[in-house]
């Protein structure tokens, strides 16, 4: 049996994001349209656009509202081995308005020596900003990637910090 993958659109002061969520669990979200992310899915469950997705969306108006941390709550589901599923997890864990390496990443996720495999967990991230990847920078504290692009990771590393500190010395100070 099948279940609905339901869909919804929020506005963002950073574009639409797109939240799309199966059986309770958030499956997917990007900056991006709901039709790119459950492209992503590969699956044959059907997609159901809806006008709201009840606690989903309301964590997530919260979040941009200035509550950092209400998507902190959320449930999440992507496929992934052993080595993503523990770099996701280990993103979580990263509180809003901080920031670790890709090499931290690593370590924490159990294996210090795949620092790419970080990276790629990252690029492979299919629950962003929920599984929050914009938290993971170079050594050194430049940005890196992100699949929204820069700008957007930016904004969301400037939303969170709680200091007046410009986002580049903020990242520098924490990841150097």
């Amino acid at each position: 049996m099948t279940s609905a993958v339901h869909a919804t659109t929020l506005a963002t002061p950073v574009g639409a994001l797109s939240l799309l969520v199966r059986d309770e669990t958030l499956v997917a979200a990007g900056f991006t349209d709901p039709q790119d992310q459950y492209g992503r899915l590969h699956t044959d469950d059907p997609l159901r656009m809806v006008h709201d997705l009840g606690p989903f969306s309301a964590a997530m108006r919260a979040y941009f509202d200035g509550d950092v941390t209400a998507m902190d709550v959320l449930p999440v589901e992507q496929p992934g081995g052993a080595f993503r599923q523990a770099a996701w997890k280990v993103m979580r864990e990263v509180p809003a308005g901080q920031v670790i390496t890709y090499a931290e990443l690593a370590t924490r996720a159990g294996n210090s020596g795949a620092v790419r495999a970080a990276g790629s967990a990252c690029a492979q991230n299919m629950v962003a900003p929920i599984v929050p990847c914009h938290r993971i920078v170079r050594t050194g504290g430049s940005l890196g990637g992100y699949y929204y692009g820069l700008p957007v990771k930016e904004w969301l590393l400037s939303h969170e910090r709680s200091d007046d500190k410009p986002v580049q010395e903020q990242l520098f100070n924490a990841a150097g």
